[in-house]
């Protein structure tokens, strides 16, 4: 039997990564997650904090990353929309790509759906990401990438060990 939220929409499983890099971190990763709830994206586990050297330059303030798995009814433009609102409201604003940010919110994974034209799914970079493998395997150990089929384990393990050894 399908699991149908109250709305009678079928409810999906998804996976966000949140990170921020400038002002107070923990507390716009907390915003961030308080935002989604009221966007009726309701959140089932959240990883740890993980600090990670800004990437592609190092130089930038260092990154705290979580990943939350949650539940939510929104099709998958609608979250990208909600995510781009509330990285305007916890203050990003249009800047050169992978520059600081106050928040950042990916989405991974939206119910194992693959997408390779407008929206990407799974997130085309997630699988070489050490702050969204690490994160994502703490709270779901079992998760497969839905394009390739391999496990989260493995995906890590292919990482080179400097980007292991650099998240904390």
């Amino acid at each position: 039997m399908t699991k149908l939220d109250t709305s009678g929409k079928q409810a999906k499983i998804i996976y966000l990564g949140i990170g921020s890099n400038l002002g107070n971190k923990k507390d716009n990763i907390e915003k961030a997650k308080s935002l989604l709830i009221e966007n009726n994206i309701n959140l089932i586990s959240v990883s740890s904090y993980y600090n990670t050297p800004s990437w592609p330059n190092p130089k930038n303030p260092d990154f705290i990353n979580i990943v939350v798995k949650a539940k939510c009814t929104h099709e998958p433009e609608i979250l990208l929309g909600i995510c781009k609102s509330i990285e305007s409201k916890l203050g990003r604003k249009k800047t050169p790509k992978n520059s600081p940010r106050e928040c950042d919110i990916d989405i991974i994974d939206f119910d194992g759906k693959i997408r390779r034209n407008g929206l990407v799914l799974p997130h085309k970079m997630m699988h070489l990401r050490n702050f969204v493998l690490i994160p994502l395997f703490e709270i779901e150990k079992n998760w497969y990438h839905p394009i390739t089929k391999t496990n989260i384990k493995k995906l890590i393990f292919s990482l080179p060990n400097k980007d292991i050894r650099s998240i904390k």
